[in-house]
């Protein structure tokens, strides 16, 4: 299988030879196709696409920036596609927060994402140590085995689907007051008797957050199906998404943020990605703000879920909502259409024909 891969050219005064270098020797061998300017971007459905990028030292790269706004304004641009993504910047700030921008806008445009993602390359490459120290080769050596590994996972990976998929709804909200919580009651209706729906309430304080233990006693207590800290994650939540061939997050946006029970259940399944990757789950979300910023508590679960903890991620994963009173979401002149495209993306992405 081909891949394309998507690379926005920078300015002949900007360095861009180490990307050029890694891509060379990552790819080879490889049959590709590359795309460097935005207006090339066409008949790229169903594509495998790595979407490799360079940041200049303010952290940008304005042939990226036309791209992403044909990605943003073209809804079908990758429909059906699956992606990776490489990020190289001169310093350590911006690749993240770029590639989790980059991510949403290819999600939106139709494009799944592998579990893991990313390839994040910062100018020192320090975040690949232990990648270099497991590898027993240097930094650079280790930055062109992950490009290498995410290009033979884009061109050999495919999401099973199930006959009746087990999906995992976990929420920390009221069920008389939230919005988000009439948007799922809604969403669970439409999604009918194909589905296998566990439902995990994370509410009143039954939830501690992730202490830091040291790798070695998290890795032990993972290893045995558990966690230290015990509660409600080791009882009810690690046996569920065990068994989850996806997750439902509700997702209602706390001053620009996920709710505090939420990550703290996002950081408490590290017991669980010690032991194992997620590369073969699924992650939705349903997420509505009071005013605005739906999009940065999005972001906030690619980040998590897809980016660090691997889990796949369908194409347009997210409904978004904005609602402030009670009812507001439901009463939405357009959300019953919403809600019937959102089941019929959830049932494309995991439901056996």
């Amino acid at each position: 299988m081909s891949l394309t891969v998507l690379y926005p050219t920078l300015p002949n005064t900007v360095d861009q030879a180490r990307l050029d270098r890694v891509l060379d020797r990552a790819l080879a061998g490889r049959e590709v196709r590359l795309i460097r300017r935005s207006e090339d971007l066409s008949q790229l459905q169903g594509e495998r696409i790595l979407f490799a990028l360079s940041l200049d030292e303010a952290g940008q790269n304005f042939e990226y920036y036309r791209m992403l706004a044909r990605l943003r304004r073209e809804p079908e641009l990758l429909e059906g596609c699956t992606g990776g993504l490489v990020v190289d910047g001169p310093g350590e700030l911006y690749t993240k927060s770029t590639a989790a921008e980059l991510a949403l806008a290819m999600n939106r445009a139709g494009c799944a994402l592998l579990g893991r993602p990313l390839v994040e390359a910062t100018g020192s490459l320090a975040n690949f140590r232990i990648q270099a120290k497991n590898l027993g080769t240097d930094l650079a050596g280790a930055y062109e085995a992950a490009v290498a590994d995410t290009a033979q996972r884009l061109e050999h990976e495919v999401f099973a689907r199930h006959v009746r998929p087990k999906l995992l709804v976990l929420h920390a909200s009221s069920h008389h007051t939230s919005n988000t919580m009439a948007l799922w009651s809604a969403l669970h209706q439409r999604l009918g008797d194909n589905w296998d729906v566990t439902e995990i309430g994370l509410r009143n304080g039954t939830l501690s957050d992730c202490a830091g233990c040291p790798y070695t006693m998290c890795l032990h207590f993972g290893e045995r199906g558990g966690c230290f800290y015990g509660g409600v994650m080791q009882e009810e939540v690690y046996p569920a998404v065990r068994s989850a061939d996806a997750l439902l997050l509700l997702c209602p946006n706390y001053n620009d943020a996920l709710s505090a029970n939420l990550t703290a259940c996002i950081n408490r399944l590290t017991a669980l990605f010690r032991q194992t990757r997620f590369y073969h789950k699924a992650v939705f979300a349903l997420v509505v703000s009071g005013y605005s910023g739906c999009d940065t508590v999005v972001r906030q679960v690619i980040s998590a879920m897809n980016m660090n903890k691997s889990f796949y991620l369908p194409p347009r994963f997210a409904l978004m909502a904005t609602a402030n009173a009670p009812g507001e979401a439901m009463a939405a002149p357009d959300i019953n259409q919403r809600l019937d495209q959102f089941a019929e993306t959830m049932r494309r992405a995991l439901v056996q024909e």
